[in-house]
Protein backbone atom coordinates (compact mmCIF):
# COMPACT_ATOMS: atom_id res chain seq x y z
CA UNK A 1 0.00 0.00 0.00
CA UNK A 2 1.27 3.54 -1.14
CA UNK A 3 2.40 5.97 2.20
CA UNK A 4 -0.10 8.43 2.33
CA UNK A 5 1.93 11.90 3.73
CA UNK A 6 0.38 14.37 6.45
CA UNK A 7 0.52 17.63 3.80
CA UNK A 8 -1.12 21.04 4.46
CA UNK A 9 -1.72 23.99 2.23
CA UNK A 10 -0.89 27.32 3.81
CA UNK A 11 -3.93 29.38 4.35
CA UNK A 12 -2.05 32.14 2.10
CA UNK A 13 -3.51 33.14 -1.50
CA UNK A 14 -0.93 32.05 -3.39
CA UNK A 15 -1.75 33.72 -6.81
CA UNK A 16 0.45 36.70 -6.76
CA UNK A 17 3.21 33.77 -6.65
CA UNK A 18 4.82 32.09 -9.69
CA UNK A 19 4.24 28.59 -9.94
CA UNK A 20 7.49 27.67 -8.90
CA UNK A 21 7.29 29.61 -6.39
CA UNK A 22 4.55 27.91 -4.18
CA UNK A 23 4.82 25.87 -1.44
CA UNK A 24 3.12 23.14 1.03
CA UNK A 25 3.63 22.15 4.45
CA UNK A 26 4.50 18.19 5.30
CA UNK A 27 4.71 16.85 8.39
CA UNK A 28 7.39 13.92 9.03
CA UNK A 29 7.85 12.37 12.58
CA UNK A 30 6.24 15.57 14.64
CA UNK A 31 8.45 17.85 12.63
CA UNK A 32 6.96 20.39 9.86
CA UNK A 33 8.69 21.42 6.61
CA UNK A 34 8.13 23.83 3.88
CA UNK A 35 9.11 22.27 0.75
CA UNK A 36 8.25 24.26 -2.59
CA UNK A 37 6.61 22.82 -5.39
CA UNK A 38 9.59 22.76 -7.12
CA UNK A 39 11.99 21.12 -4.68
CA UNK A 40 11.81 18.26 -6.81
CA UNK A 41 14.86 16.26 -5.02
CA UNK A 42 12.40 16.52 -1.63
CA UNK A 43 9.38 15.68 -3.59
CA UNK A 44 11.28 12.31 -5.29
CA UNK A 45 12.79 11.40 -2.61
CA UNK A 46 9.23 10.36 -0.73
CA UNK A 47 7.77 7.73 -2.42
CA UNK A 48 3.73 8.91 -3.64
CA UNK A 49 4.75 12.30 -2.25
CA UNK A 50 4.59 13.62 -5.68
CA UNK A 51 1.37 12.15 -7.16
CA UNK A 52 -0.34 12.79 -3.61
CA UNK A 53 0.35 16.03 -4.06
CA UNK A 54 0.32 17.24 -7.77
CA UNK A 55 -2.40 14.24 -9.05
CA UNK A 56 -5.11 13.50 -6.07
CA UNK A 57 -5.16 17.08 -4.20
CA UNK A 58 -4.47 19.08 -7.30
CA UNK A 59 -6.24 17.11 -9.87
CA UNK A 60 -3.09 17.65 -12.75
CA UNK A 61 -4.39 15.53 -16.02
CA UNK A 62 -1.68 17.23 -18.15
CA UNK A 63 0.10 13.84 -18.71
CA UNK A 64 -3.29 11.61 -20.13
CA UNK A 65 -4.26 14.52 -22.09
CA UNK A 66 -0.76 15.23 -23.77
CA UNK A 67 -0.28 11.52 -24.40
CA UNK A 68 -3.88 11.02 -25.94
CA UNK A 69 -3.80 14.37 -28.26
CA UNK A 70 -0.07 12.69 -29.17
CA UNK A 71 -1.82 9.55 -30.02
CA UNK A 72 -4.90 11.04 -32.06
CA UNK A 73 -2.48 13.33 -34.06
CA UNK A 74 -0.26 10.81 -34.97
CA UNK A 75 -3.11 8.21 -35.91
CA UNK A 76 -4.86 11.33 -37.91
CA UNK A 77 -2.04 10.39 -40.63
CA UNK A 78 -1.67 7.11 -40.33
CA UNK A 79 0.98 6.42 -38.18
CA UNK A 80 1.06 4.39 -34.87
CA UNK A 81 2.96 5.25 -31.45
CA UNK A 82 4.18 1.70 -31.69
CA UNK A 83 6.37 3.51 -34.29
CA UNK A 84 8.03 6.45 -32.10
CA UNK A 85 11.29 6.16 -30.60
CA UNK A 86 10.24 8.68 -27.54
CA UNK A 87 13.09 10.83 -25.65
CA UNK A 88 11.01 12.38 -22.41
CA UNK A 89 12.60 15.60 -21.52
CA UNK A 90 11.90 16.41 -18.04
CA UNK A 91 10.97 12.88 -17.09
CA UNK A 92 10.59 12.99 -13.28
CA UNK A 93 9.79 9.83 -11.76
CA UNK A 94 8.11 8.66 -15.09
CA UNK A 95 4.62 9.71 -15.00
CA UNK A 96 4.70 10.46 -18.51
CA UNK A 97 6.71 7.42 -19.32
CA UNK A 98 3.93 5.65 -17.77
CA UNK A 99 1.30 7.14 -19.97
CA UNK A 100 3.41 6.39 -23.49
CA UNK A 101 4.07 3.02 -22.31
CA UNK A 102 0.34 2.04 -22.02
CA UNK A 103 0.12 3.33 -26.06
CA UNK A 104 2.63 1.03 -26.84
CA UNK A 105 5.81 3.24 -27.80
CA UNK A 106 8.72 1.47 -29.72
CA UNK A 107 11.09 2.72 -27.16
CA UNK A 108 11.18 5.32 -24.17
CA UNK A 109 14.16 7.28 -22.87
CA UNK A 110 14.13 9.25 -19.97
CA UNK A 111 15.87 12.51 -19.27
CA UNK A 112 16.19 14.49 -16.14
CA UNK A 113 18.93 16.73 -14.56
CA UNK A 114 18.32 15.53 -10.89
CA UNK A 115 19.58 12.17 -10.11
CA UNK A 116 16.56 11.55 -7.60
CA UNK A 117 14.31 11.72 -10.49
CA UNK A 118 15.93 8.67 -12.14
CA UNK A 119 16.16 6.97 -8.57
CA UNK A 120 12.31 7.94 -8.30
CA UNK A 121 11.34 6.47 -11.40
CA UNK A 122 13.31 3.28 -10.81
CA UNK A 123 11.31 2.22 -7.48
CA UNK A 124 7.93 3.81 -8.31
CA UNK A 125 8.11 2.40 -12.45
CA UNK A 126 10.90 0.14 -13.07
CA UNK A 127 9.52 -1.19 -16.58
CA UNK A 128 9.21 1.82 -17.99
CA UNK A 129 12.12 3.20 -19.12
CA UNK A 130 14.30 1.87 -21.60
CA UNK A 131 17.19 3.98 -20.12
CA UNK A 132 17.39 6.91 -18.27
CA UNK A 133 19.75 9.97 -18.49
CA UNK A 134 20.57 12.46 -15.56
CA UNK A 135 22.19 14.76 -17.68
CA UNK A 136 22.49 18.74 -18.64
CA UNK A 137 20.76 19.11 -21.42
CA UNK A 138 23.07 22.56 -22.15
CA UNK A 139 25.77 20.70 -21.72
CA UNK A 140 26.18 17.26 -23.15
CA UNK A 141 29.45 15.75 -24.01
CA UNK A 142 30.11 14.04 -27.01
CA UNK A 143 29.79 10.44 -25.07
CA UNK A 144 26.35 12.02 -24.24
CA UNK A 145 25.31 13.08 -27.80
CA UNK A 146 26.47 9.83 -29.42
CA UNK A 147 24.29 7.82 -27.00
CA UNK A 148 21.33 9.66 -27.42
CA UNK A 149 21.60 9.71 -31.08
CA UNK A 150 21.90 6.40 -31.30
CA UNK A 151 18.82 5.96 -30.25
CA UNK A 152 17.24 7.39 -33.60
CA UNK A 153 14.39 9.17 -31.40
CA UNK A 154 11.49 10.30 -33.89
CA UNK A 155 9.29 11.78 -31.06
CA UNK A 156 10.24 14.22 -27.99
CA UNK A 157 7.95 14.74 -25.40
CA UNK A 158 7.70 17.06 -22.10
CA UNK A 159 5.36 17.55 -19.56
CA UNK A 160 4.62 19.82 -16.84
CA UNK A 161 8.63 21.32 -17.25
CA UNK A 162 8.76 23.94 -19.23
CA UNK A 163 8.47 27.70 -19.10
CA UNK A 164 9.33 28.05 -15.11
CA UNK A 165 13.30 27.57 -15.14
CA UNK A 166 12.83 23.95 -14.88
CA UNK A 167 14.18 23.11 -18.34
CA UNK A 168 16.09 26.00 -20.27
CA UNK A 169 15.59 26.81 -24.22
CA UNK A 170 18.34 25.85 -24.51
CA UNK A 171 18.07 22.53 -22.94
CA UNK A 172 14.81 21.79 -25.03
CA UNK A 173 16.02 22.84 -28.21
CA UNK A 174 18.80 20.84 -27.95
CA UNK A 175 16.38 17.84 -27.24
CA UNK A 176 14.46 19.29 -30.15
CA UNK A 177 17.35 19.05 -32.14
CA UNK A 178 17.80 14.90 -31.49
CA UNK A 179 14.48 14.25 -33.29
CA UNK A 180 14.52 12.87 -36.83
CA UNK A 181 12.75 14.98 -39.34
CA UNK A 182 9.72 14.19 -39.50
CA UNK A 183 8.95 13.31 -36.02
CA UNK A 184 7.73 14.32 -33.33
CA UNK A 185 7.46 17.02 -30.78
CA UNK A 186 4.47 16.92 -27.97
CA UNK A 187 4.13 18.98 -24.75
CA UNK A 188 2.60 21.55 -22.73
CA UNK A 189 3.06 25.27 -21.46
CA UNK A 190 1.38 27.68 -19.86
CA UNK A 191 -1.71 29.71 -21.09
CA UNK A 192 0.55 33.28 -21.83
CA UNK A 193 2.92 31.20 -24.27
CA UNK A 194 0.94 32.50 -27.44
CA UNK A 195 0.88 36.06 -25.80
CA UNK A 196 3.26 38.53 -27.09
CA UNK A 197 3.18 40.24 -23.73
CA UNK A 198 4.96 36.82 -22.80
CA UNK A 199 8.81 37.83 -23.61
CA UNK A 200 10.32 34.76 -21.60
CA UNK A 201 12.50 33.25 -23.39
CA UNK A 202 10.78 29.85 -23.74
CA UNK A 203 7.57 31.67 -24.75
CA UNK A 204 9.33 32.93 -27.61
CA UNK A 205 10.93 30.22 -28.63
CA UNK A 206 8.01 28.66 -29.00
CA UNK A 207 6.11 30.99 -31.05
CA UNK A 208 9.27 31.67 -33.48
CA UNK A 209 9.20 27.94 -33.83
CA UNK A 210 5.55 27.08 -34.06
CA UNK A 211 5.29 30.07 -36.78
CA UNK A 212 8.74 29.10 -38.82
CA UNK A 213 9.32 26.58 -41.36
CA UNK A 214 10.56 23.76 -39.20
CA UNK A 215 7.68 22.60 -37.08
CA UNK A 216 4.24 21.65 -38.84
CA UNK A 217 1.39 22.42 -36.03
CA UNK A 218 -1.03 19.13 -35.69
CA UNK A 219 -2.90 20.24 -32.36
CA UNK A 220 -2.91 23.02 -29.90
CA UNK A 221 -5.87 22.74 -27.48
CA UNK A 222 -6.28 24.63 -23.81
CA UNK A 223 -7.22 23.22 -21.11
CA UNK A 224 -7.30 22.75 -17.54
CA UNK A 225 -3.59 21.35 -16.38
CA UNK A 226 -4.46 21.28 -12.57
CA UNK A 227 -5.91 23.21 -10.09
CA UNK A 228 -4.11 25.80 -7.39
CA UNK A 229 -3.73 25.78 -3.95
CA UNK A 230 -7.01 27.73 -3.81
CA UNK A 231 -8.98 25.17 -5.90
CA UNK A 232 -9.02 27.79 -8.88
CA UNK A 233 -8.21 25.92 -12.30
CA UNK A 234 -5.07 26.66 -13.86
CA UNK A 235 -4.65 26.72 -17.68
CA UNK A 236 -2.16 25.02 -19.94
CA UNK A 237 -1.45 24.58 -23.57
CA UNK A 238 -1.04 21.29 -25.25
CA UNK A 239 0.83 21.13 -28.31
CA UNK A 240 1.21 18.87 -30.44
CA UNK A 241 3.91 19.35 -34.22
CA UNK A 242 5.99 17.80 -36.48
CA UNK A 243 9.28 18.50 -37.30
CA UNK A 244 9.61 19.37 -41.04
CA UNK A 245 13.84 19.81 -41.15
CA UNK A 246 16.61 20.17 -39.22
CA UNK A 247 16.91 23.50 -37.49
CA UNK A 248 19.65 25.35 -37.68
CA UNK A 249 22.19 25.25 -34.73
CA UNK A 250 21.96 29.04 -34.39
CA UNK A 251 18.56 29.50 -34.56
CA UNK A 252 18.56 30.51 -30.58
CA UNK A 253 21.09 33.33 -30.97
CA UNK A 254 19.29 34.13 -34.30
CA UNK A 255 16.34 34.85 -32.92
CA UNK A 256 18.07 36.28 -29.34
CA UNK A 257 16.28 33.98 -27.85
CA UNK A 258 17.73 33.52 -23.94
CA UNK A 259 16.67 31.68 -20.77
Amino acid sequence: MQKRYQIQFPPQQSHHLGQDEVSFLLTEDGQEKKIRFHDYDEIYLRPGLYEQVFYERLKCTSPERVGKILNDAVGEIGENLTELRVLDLGAGNGIMGEVLKRYGVARLVGADIIPQAKQAAYRDRPDVYDEYYVADFTDLNDEQLRDLDDWSINCLTSVAALGFGDIPCGAFFQALQLVRPGGWVAFNIKESFLDHEDNSGFSRLIRQLIFSKYLNLHHLEKYRHRLSMEGVPLYYFALVAQKKYEIPNDFLISHEIEG
